[in-house]
């Protein structure tokens, strides 16, 4: 196993030879056709503890047991987190979550991905909570799909936050023999062990990448067993892009939303800060094959695991058939662009927006809408750098440069290169306030928040 920071990486292959300017560009180049709908039913209600609180994690070498696995004994590295594995639920389901904030800055619970769930939104609809506070509201499941909780950190955090993944299954069954969570997160290490938390100069640190937090991370698999892989990118300011080298990948779904599968080209993904993509690989090949995994930061690409075929007997003579879509999320068929009520937003600028922590909810929104309407957003990045768009509460669609048409598949989340403007258009389905977020793709950058309202 390559584990990164002990080995020098071995130089970007020609098709994984990429750019900052080429991850961003890379995220609308993708061809998906729309997903199709289905209805979940109502699976009942489900109670549900989440506490933010001061954890460790193993990422030197010689670092002791910790989320990161065992290792031959150290200091470990704090963090904060909501603890760790997936939290997994049905569609259809009523979380009654209560948050507890065991951290010494305040915080609230954010849910990305989460559609229509206004009464939990973080600051639009509930407060930072301070330390030591709790706080009970409802959940409802309505999309199955790749999600994430996190705490929204109030200031004066001095540890990183770890994000957590939250999977929502179908009610109908998916014909894989394995669905695993990759969570990719990057770290700003110090000499003393310490982490610098995004949002902060990362001045001499040391950048690692972990996968479920882990510096190298490998899956075994028998062979012609299916795959389903649920990337997320849980870094904090950066795009990145992971390959699995000589396998057929195959996109399933983004930001949470089903897509008409389509091959991954050259087997590359490109994720945005938040963003999800579900993908079926078949392990194929003999006992004992290995795949790399490489991960790209605009820089240069490292080996950050493998998927190997193990020894057990082969699951079944030979691969599956291509897979069909998964099954729809009742996302709306059909936008009426024309009727569409349109809105300006400038990214890249503080100018209007806040930090978690100075957010009133008596400011201005952003823009207000008519439920049941479409909405058209111009995204303009007047920064110096790229900026991520996160838009809470709806999914959107992103349109063709003529604004005569729009990109085939669902996001929650954007990037924008400096200069560029970007229209999204979604339809306003549930009333409530909800937020709207920009950071910059710079470790220092701080998160700004706005809030917008369906009426």
């Amino acid at each position: 196993m390559v584990r990164i920071g002990r080995m020098a990486s071995p130089p970007a292959s020609p098709e994984f030879s990429l750019t900052r300017r080429n991850l961003i560009a890379a995220l609308g180049a993708a061809a998906l056709c729309p997903a199709l709908p289905a209805t979940g039913a109502a699976q009942g209600r489900t109670a549900v503890a989440l506490h933010a609180r001061p954890d460790r994690i193993s990422l030197r070498p010689g670092d002791g047991p910790g989320l990161g696995g065992p290792g031959p004994g150290g200091p470990e590295t704090p963090v904060w987190s909501l603890g760790s594995g997936e939290l997994r639920f049905k569609r259809g389901e009523v979380l009654d979550v209560t948050f507890g904030n065991e951290l010494p800055v305040a915080a609230a619970l954010d849910c990305r991905g989460l559609d229509g769930v206004a009464a939990a939104e973080p600051l639009a609809s509930r407060a930072l909570l301070a330390a030591g506070a709790k706080d009970s509201f409802q959940l409802p499941l309505r999309h199955a799909g790749t999600f994430l909780c996190e705490p929204l950190l109030g200031d004066g955090g001095t540890a990183p936050a770890r994000p957590r993944p939250l999977i929502v299954t179908g009610t109908s069954p998916v014909a894989v023999d394995r669905d695993e969570v990759l969570l990719i997160e990057e770290w700003r290490l110090q000499p003393d062990g310490s982490a610098i938390p995004a949002g902060n100069d990362p001045k001499d640190s040391t950048q690692i990448h972990t996968i479920n937090g882990k510096t190298s991370y490998d899956i075994s698999a028998p062979a012609n067993a299916r795959l389903r892989l649920r990337f997320i990118n849980g870094s904090q300011r950066s795009v990145l892009a992971i390959k699995l080298e000589n396998l057929d990948v195959r996109v399933m779904a983004i930001d949470g939303q089903p897509a008409e599968p389509f091959p991954a080209r050259n087997g590359a993904l490109v994720l945005a800060p938040g963003s999800r993509t579900d993908v079926f690989v078949d392990a194929a090949g003999l006992a004992g094959t290995s795949f790399p995994i490489l991960l790209h930061d605009g820089k240069q690409a490292r080996p950050v695991g493998r998927l190997a075929v193990s020894n057990d007997p082969p699951v079944r003579p030979a691969p599956f058939a291509p897979a069909p879509p998964l099954p729809g999320n009742d996302m709306p068929a059909q936008l009426d662009l024309k009727s569409a009520a349109r809105f300006e937003l400038a990214l890249g600028t503080p100018t209007e927006w806040f930090r978690p922590a100075d957010f009133k909810p008596s400011a201005a929104p952003a823009f207000q809408a008519k439920a049941g309407r479409p909405v058209v957003l111009a995204l303009t990045n007047r920064g110096p750098i790229a900026s991520v768009f996160h838009l809470h509460g709806h999914h959107f669609r992103l349109l063709d440069r003529l604004d005569d048409g729009w990109k085939p598949f669902w996001l929650d989340t954007l990037a924008i290169e400096p200069g560029q403007t970007q229209r999204i258009a979604f339809l306003a389905e549930y009333p409530g306030r909800y937020l709207i977020e920009q950071v910059a793709t710079d470790w220092a950058a701080p998160r700004l928040v706005r809030w917008y309202s369906v009426q």
